[in-house]
């Protein structure tokens, strides 16, 4: 029986158990020992995290060849095109080469999403909007990079879902446990 917690990451906490700096860690919300995070979040995106005590499930969640995909809602810097959509959906040039196919569409603002604290910083003239991005890989800050590659910078990143699992009934902060049989 493997153990998984589900945790809410809230912004600017390390997706880790060991200090660093005065950076707030995993450690400051959760005790539980012998797990891991399958995935890390950088320390600016919020949202959902899967920890395990299970290695092997550790790295099926986070192989891109399990296809496991991760569901994130992005609220990015001016109204997003349908060109940059349809190349969000096609796979971006990034540094270490392109991106796998992503599903990607615009959405209204999430209702039920909590404040983020500081939040955005609001620009008077300068639209914003959100997209629902969902990927296969988990290459470093690969939404961000990827937005920003098609003209459109994210600024706030939350991730919803990671294959199964989602942030459902979870606020920033608080974690489940859950039993899985494998």
């Amino acid at each position: 029986m493997s153990q998984i917690i589900l945790f809410n990451k809230p912004y600017r906490v390390l997706s880790q158990f060991s200090p660093e700096g005065d950076k707030r860690t995993l450690a400051d919300y959760i005790d539980i020992p012998d797990v891991y995070p399958a995935g890390r979040l950088d320390y600016e995106s919020e949202g959902l995290m899967v920890l395990t005590d299970d290695g092997k499930l550790q790295a099926r969640i986070t192989s891109p060849s399990s296809k496991k995909y991760k569901i994130y809602w992005a609220q990015l810097e001016g109204d997003i095109n349908r060109q940059a959509l349809i190349k969000l959906q096609r796979g971006v040039d990034l540094k270490e080469g392109q991106t796998l196919p992503a599903r990607a569409k615009k959405i209204e603002a999430p209702k039920d999403l909590w404040p983020r604290n500081p939040p955005i910083r609001y620009r008077k003239n300068s639209p914003t909007c959100w997209i629902t991005l969902e990927i296969r890989e988990g290459k470093n800050r690969q939404v961000r990079r990827m937005t920003a590659a098609v003209g459109f910078p994210t600024l706030r990143l939350v991730r919803i879902q990671v294959d199964q699992w989602t942030l459902e009934g979870l606020k920033p902060g608080e974690y489940k446990i859950m039993e899985q049989t494998i």
